[in-house]
């Protein structure tokens, strides 16, 4: 979009569509997704043309933790590098989507249960451009952030996500962004391209992460920390696995679920990514 009044005239008033707009979890993995043409980056592009265009798209990203939570409320978030050790390509991509400050607004009044600040610091880390610029790669759609409360549980996570139910209708494309099985302490690096490689361990959360998700049972995948040592591992922080609350919180009763990317990486990490419409 190259000016104000073009991106004002685009972003006039969401209004509600005929239909629910799907939501989606994303296993982000490597920030190289998002420059490599891999299954995973392939995938993200093929769900950006399946499902319909989204008015907006708010990313509850893994790395965005803060104390309290917080909405992007800028015109234009910058393309936030927030890794190292990578090659020159990947920190000269910038994804320039618009952000959309009325509907930040809108957001932080929809949580009543939190106190939302706007924030017009942040912009667009890689658990949410590395996707997103898959997906759709114009940049011509807006994008925004919502932070992620480190203070507060996965209970407290996925009932806040139910105040957000009402911008599905309004074609909002919610991301949850972040990993399942999350453990960088033991990756194995000489195994780094043996593709679906996994640890017993790893193997095995995935499944039973699945097995509940698709069950919708989601009282074990809020506690966790009682799954068993294998979940311990597989979480041993919580901020890659607290954006599948935000993704679970969203569905309702009529909604289908579905994967895709399922398959591990580097042993202790899983690609893993949920689609939750109604086709």
């Amino acid at each position: 979009m190259n000016s104000i009044s073009e991106f004002n005239k685009f972003t006039s008033d969401l209004k509600e569509r005929e239909y629910l707009m799907p939501v989606l979890f994303v296993g982000h993995g490597s920030p190289m997704n998002g420059i490599e043409d891999n299954e995973f980056s392939k995938r993200w592009e093929d769900m950006g043309k399946q499902i319909p265009v989204p008015s907006a798209v708010l990313v509850v990203s893994a790395h965005w933790f803060t104390k309290g939570t917080r909405v992007t409320a800028m015109e234009f978030p910058q393309t936030i590098h927030d890794f190292g050790g990578f090659p020159q390509e990947l920190f000269d991509v910038e994804y320039p989507a618009p952000g959309h400050p009325a509907l930040a607004k809108e957001t932080a009044t929809l949580l009543q249960s939190a106190h939302v600040e706007l924030d017009h610091d942040w912009g667009l880390d890689h658990g949410a451009w590395t996707v997103v610029r898959r997906m759709y790669p114009k940049a011509n759609i807006p994008v925004l952030q919502l932070s992620i409360d480190y203070t507060k549980n996965a209970r407290y996570h996925y009932e806040l996500a139910k105040e957000l139910y009402a911008l599905r209708k309004k074609g909002v494309l919610i991301i949850g962004s972040g990993n399942m099985v999350h453990n960088l302490r033991m990756i194995s690096w000489a195994k780094m391209d043996e593709p679906g490689y996994g640890y017993d361990w790893a193997l095995t959360m995935n499944e039973k992460f699945k097995q509940l998700i698709a069950e919708g049972d989601y009282q074990p995948l809020i506690n966790y920390e009682n799954l068993g040592p294998e979940s311990r591992l597989a979480i041993p922080t919580p901020e890659h696995y607290l954006p599948l609350m935000y993704s679970l919180g969203l569905k309702d009763s009529k909604d289908n679920i579905s994967f895709f990317n399922d398959k591990a990486m580097a042993g202790s990490l899983t690609m893993t990514s949920v689609l939750i419409d109604r086709n």
